[in-house]
């Protein structure tokens, strides 16, 4: 299903494919953006939606160094976030705090709070503390998982622990389970690895091909979801790994990210190189899947794929939730257009 799009744009001035929902921002619908210019001082861009939900305006506007590769919103203090950022060669990561008063200056700059340095890898991403104030981050680099404690107030990080991922795999991006914090999952080419940050020891894998995006279910344990490049999105019973218990087709051309919604079991956004944004409703568990199959075979079929949004030139890289109202996402697509959505008409089909 194809609808004509009722999306709010916002552009930014370079290319880009990082956005992150500002969570810790509760009394306004918030994203950070930043861009990947090879050649100019990079941006990050604080998008507000306005009260009446028909405006996208900036509400700030910060130079940064090197070309954003990933960006998360600290899930705690909406002033803080981090990066990885590259200047072609080497790649580092920071966190990042907004002045106080940045809407009262002129020209307001970015307070790097710290860096995490590490003498090995190719940094790919960082993820927070899944749920509440809490000192511990989580670096993702090609070879290594790495444990810090972040100190904001002494501006420092310290890594705690770490462990490889092996010869044989490349380590991409990964995600905290928010129902256990134990638990961390990191994607690679061949599988995704699961990580217990107590011990920093792996507690398994399951087999999949060129995995670039995992999202846990937020309100059901064990279940998280996957985005492959070329075999689309696959639905996973951590208790059950061997098979998906549920398969979505993706896109014409590689899916690149999935995310599932906050609040509304069974909806999932994915998006793809194919510059699509697709929302689904899925079923994430065993018991729904097997109630469905034992239905009536003269049932009419439901095609779990609700709605694409087809109002894009380029690829789409960056996608999330509002945590705020869940009911809306923001898209970014390469050449720095961001797309604010709602999916409301579509919450009645559940």
């Amino acid at each position: 299903m194809q609808a004509a799009s009722s999306g709010i744009g916002y552009g930014l001035k370079y290319q880009a494919r990082c956005i992150s929902d500002v969570k810790a921002d509760t009394d306004h619908t918030s994203f950070l953006a930043g861009t990947l210019s090879l050649k100019e001082e990079n941006e990050v861009h604080l998008i507000r939606l306005s009260s009446s939900g028909t405006e996208l305006f900036c509400e700030g506007l910060f130079s940064h160094p090197n070309e954003i590769w990933d960006l998360v919103s600290c899930p705690f203090d909406q002033r803080i976030f981090s990066t990885v950022y590259s200047n072609g060669e080497t790649y580092e990561a920071a966190i990042w705090q907004i002045p106080e008063l940045y809407g009262e200056l002129n020209s307001p700059q970015l307070e790097r709070i710290t860096s995490l340095d590490t003498d090995s890898g190719k940094i790919k991403c960082i993820l927070w503390w899944p749920s509440g104030r809490h000192d511990k981050l989580i670096s993702i680099n090609e070879e290594n998982l790495y444990l810090w404690n972040l100190d904001v107030s002494k501006k420092t990080a310290q890594v705690q622990s770490q462990d490889s991922a092996g010869r044989l795999h490349k380590l991409s991006g990964g995600a905290w389970d928010p129902h256990d914090v134990s638990s961390v999952a990191a994607t690679c080419e061949s599988c995704l690895q699961f990580w217990d940050v107590r011990t920093m020891k792996k507690t398994m894998s399951i087999e999949c091909s060129h995995v670039c995006s995992v999202d846990y279910h937020p309100q059901k344990k064990h279940i998280l979801v996957t985005a492959e490049h070329e075999s689309g999105i696959h639905i996973w019973d951590l208790r059950k790994p061997k098979v998906p218990i549920q398969e979505l087709p993706g896109h014409t051309h590689w899916t690149w990210t999935v995310k599932c919604n906050p609040e509304y079991d069974g909806m999932i956004l994915s998006a793809g190189t194919d510059s699509t944004v697709n929302l689904w409703l899925a079923s994430t568990s065993h018991d729904e899947l097997t109630a469905e199959r034992q239905a009536d075979s003269t049932a009419q079929w439901v095609d779990p794929l609700l709605n694409t949004y087809s109002d894009y030139e380029d690829s789409i890289y960056g996608l999330t939730w509002s945590s705020r109202e869940p009911w809306i996402f923001a898209s970014l697509s390469y050449d720095g257009r961001v797309v604010v959505e709602s999916v409301k008409p579509f919450i009645a089909k559940k």
